[in-house]
């Protein structure tokens, strides 16, 4: 009887990924960032959007902290629904009454309750024994129990607790009724090795640790809570507290937009998922950062303005080739519209060519090569490029295809009010030089013209004359496009720069070399639309 081969190369089917869930605290610990604070419509608008992107529990607010506070988890709870609404409650019997009284309305709702343990905060904070810590403790969770079914219990200050008296306080706030234990490194003191060893020494010593999820609360003091929150579900928790964009107490808590993305761009390594819809999360993001007032930095992580942005020309050369020889995620995943390869210093040649033909150009090898000298000059002055920018450098090129007879070498303008405007200009003709300084005009622009044509020999008769923008900013291109006439002829003339009276001569000089060439355009448009 023959055997059935065997493919020794085929892989081992992989576990289904374990689901964790995400536990939002924005409105809660996010709103505790110095300015952050919300009022009720924000709150509400804020709360909508986390639901909608799907996150699992929603921390509403500490109702016993303030009448505001009080009516936005209330509202909230009322209104917001496909998320458990959480209230905030210290382990004594007025707050844990107060967030119910907020709670009840909801058709899911969660009372979480906090009390300090390591022994700093117990000799210095609280002045308890740990007899005294442990029984505060189940008479909270007992109250909060008597209300609903999902308690959540915090032993503050977890991970500077001693092991044994963790394990200890653990226990019995499940015994007491506490469906969710979470974990926090309240001040942001842990390493990732650590989280792993205490979430892991948990699930091996309290026996009803099966009773509870265990869940994961890092700060940022050492910019690694999401490193943290990442290690504590490696080890078994199956719940992380977030907030969008990171902000928090002090410099803040785990970002939800990383922890999410972490897990599913690398669900090779973790197996794990969540319900999150990824592609709210640059909205989400958006919408807090607009409604807190703190900005989110461009290099953030995920939702940063640079995050799927590339100026490097190496880079942005892999990217056009092959989209993962610099990117893990497609900017789509996370909500953003598309990669941003951004014009500046550092771009190459395939950049900007890609750039000018989704503009409608399609340029020469010896065109494209002046285009990008320009480019270049121009990403010295400009910290980015803009599309208007190429826009004009591509229609300057393609209206100076004649012979540059005359080139610009240097200028210097002197002007004030009431004073007569002073030009020093020098061009190249034929590989040499020239100099005049005129002292005349009605302005900067006025003693340009006189100076091009002392220094040329072509009188101009300047019949238009339009100066515009071609990007938003203080530093935009302005671009002059001018019409003049000569000997009974008209001729047009295009000059960009950051500086209108170079972009004035270099439109002028256009013109004068198309004199000289003896092409008129008076009647023809010789520049391509977009």
């Amino acid at each position: 009887m023959s055997e059935t081969p065997t493919d020794e190369t085929t892989s081992p089917p992989q576990p289904q990924p374990r689901a964790i869930r995400i536990f939002d605290t924005t409105l809660r610990d996010g709103e505790q960032s110095p300015g952050a604070s919300m009022n009720l419509a924000e709150k509400l608008e804020v709360a909508s959007a986390l639901a909608e992107m799907g996150v699992d529990v929603i921390e509403a607010g500490f109702p016993i902290a303030s009448p505001g506070d009080f009516e936005s988890v209330r509202q909230i709870a009322a209104t917001v629904r496909g998320a458990t609404i959480c209230g905030l409650a210290r382990c004594n019997e007025k707050d844990i009454d107060r967030a119910w009284e907020a709670l009840k309305v909801a058709p899911s709702s969660r009372i979480h309750v906090f009390l300090a343990t390591s022994a700093i905060h117990r000799q210095f904070k609280l002045r308890m024994t740990t007899d005294e810590i442990v029984a505060r403790a189940i008479a909270g969770v007992q109250r909060a129990a008597s209300y609903c079914d999902d308690v959540e219990f915090s032993p503050e200050d977890a991970c500077r607790t001693e092991h044994d008296f963790l394990c200890r306080v653990v226990e019995a706030a499940i015994d007491a009724g506490a469906t969710t234990i979470n974990v926090p490194d309240t001040v942001g003191y842990a390493t990732p090795g650590e989280v792993y060893d205490r979430f892991a020494m948990l699930m091996n010593r309290v026996p009803n640790i099966d009773k509870a999820i265990l869940s994961t609360h890092c700060h940022d003091d050492l910019g690694m809570a999401v490193a943290n929150s990442l290690a504590a579900v490696s080890a078994g928790a199956g719940q992380i507290e977030c907030t969008i964009n990171g902000i928090g107490e002090r410099a803040g808590n785990a970002a939800l937009e990383e922890v999410v993305m972490a897990m599913k761009t690398r669900q090779d390594f973790y197996h794990l998922t969540t319900n999150i819809d990824s592609t709210r999360l640059v909205p989400v993001s958006r919408l807090v950062s607009k409604t807190t007032g703190i900005n989110v930095q461009r290099n953030k992580a995920i939702v940063g303005r640079n995050a799927f942005a590339h100026e490097s020309g190496i880079h942005q050369d892999g990217m056009l080739k092959e989209r993962s020889t610099y990117e893990i995620m497609s900017p789509e995943e996370v909500g953003f519209s598309k990669t941003d390869l951004v014009l500046g210093k550092h771009s190459g040649r395939a950049a900007l060519a890609d750039r000018a033909k989704q503009l409608g150009f399609t340029l020469s090898g010896e065109q494209l090569q002046e285009v990008f000298d320009r480019f270049k000059e121009l990403a010295d002055k400009k910290k980015e490029i803009y599309d208007g920018d190429i826009m004009a450098l591509v229609q300057q090129q393609i209206s100076g295809t004649v012979t540059t007879q005359w080139s610009l070498i240097d200028y210097e303008v002197t002007s004030a009010r009431n004073k007569t405007p002073e030009v020093r200009l020098t061009l190249k003709h034929g590989g040499q030089e020239f100099t005049e300084q005129v002292s005349q005009g009605d302005g900067p622009i006025d003693a340009a013209f006189w100076a091009v044509e002392k220094i040329t020999g072509i009188e101009l008769v300047c019949k238009d004359f339009r100066v515009r923008s071609a990007t938003l900013g203080r530093d935009a291109i302005g671009e002059v496009n001018l019409e003049v006439e000569h000997r009974g002829k008209t001729y047009r003339g295009i000059g960009v720069s950051t500086d209108s009276v170079e972009s004035t001569i270099l439109a002028m000089l256009n013109a004068i070399n198309r004199i000289m060439a003896g092409q008129s355009d008076a009647s023809e448009e010789d520049l391509p639309q977009p």
